[in-house]
């Protein structure tokens, strides 16, 4: 038997993956009504917190954050001792590690994690999952997590699995701001943004391109700017505020990418590659 603990959509497909793959679930959400699907669908209803934390050793939740964890397990205290409590909620390192350290004081084991698909996709073959924790706690239920997506654990070091989950939310949000940003300065002269779709798509794809060397040189603290260098980076970045500004929309996004170039340039960075903006960027 396994436990779920939180009932959206996330929640309710993690339920239908792991019944249609054999296994028993306890279910209990706040709202009961939205466990009457997987109810009918042969999951088994918890009336309290405490009830569904105690049918189950392995305890997963899917909550809005980890302040949530502590509105409803702090209603199951005593039947933490002996569980597994893995976390799959979005929050902060910072807050993963002050969870885990919460539910170690009450007797329980903690395993952070980090679904980096969308709620139709769980369980599906592009799915995979941040993990960390306490690797041998990891590994005993590895093959059930991994119905849910591909398990990659990261390490004994509780905060991984959020700061990749986190790191790679960075991307995602920014590029779909970046996008849409783009696109009204296509719409700003009134060009259908199909038309721009195909070029979009190509710079995505190359900007993979650059990734392994920009890592390398980040790591090395070497930025040498032989083929592109931040000066005349940091005149592109003027002309699309301008070119922005001249279309009358949003100037936040492209001002904030603007002033690392400037703060790059006045550090003395002006002759190096863009990949010393991060050393702006870090502020150590």
């Amino acid at each position: 038997m396994i436990t779920l603990i939180g009932l959206g959509p996330m929640g309710q497909a993690m339920v239908r993956v792991l019944l249609e793959n054999g296994h028993g679930v306890t279910v209990w959400n706040r709202t009961a009504a939205r466990a009457d699907d997987v109810v009918a669908a042969g999951a088994v209803r918890a009336e309290t917190p405490a009830d569904a934390v105690s049918a189950s050793e392995l305890v997963l939740l899917s909550l809005t954050d980890y302040a949530a964890m502590y509105d409803i397990l702090g209603k199951a205290e005593d039947a933490l001792a002996g569980k597994v409590i893995v976390n799959l909620s979005s929050d902060t390192p910072e807050k993963t590690r002050e969870a885990a350290d919460w539910v170690k004081a009450r007797g329980g084991q903690f395993i952070a994690g980090g679904v980096m698909v969308p709620a139709p996709l769980v369980g599906k073959e592009e799915a995979y999952v941040f993990y960390s924790g306490p690797q041998e706690v990891f590994e005993k239920h590895r093959d059930t997590l991994a119905l849910i997506g591909r398990p990659d654990f990261l390490g004994e070091d509780v905060r991984l699995a959020q700061l990749f989950y986190q790191a790679q939310l960075d991307i995602f949000l920014t590029s779909l701001s970046v996008f849409l940003h783009a696109s009204a300065l296509v719409r700003s002269v009134g060009e259908p943004v199909a038309k721009f779709v195909p070029y979009a798509k190509d710079n995505f794809a190359m900007m993979a391109y650059y990734l392994e060397d920009a890592a390398k040189q980040v790591e090395a603290g070497e930025h040498p700017g032989d083929e592109a260098n931040v000066t005349m980076m940091g005149a592109t970045a003027d002309h699309i505020v301008q070119a922005s500004r001249d279309a009358g929309i949003d100037l936040v996004l492209p001002e904030a990418i603007k002033s690392h170039y400037d703060r790059a340039i006045a550090a003395g960075h002006g002759r190096s590659s863009w990949t010393s903006l991060y050393e702006i960027i870090k502020k150590d």
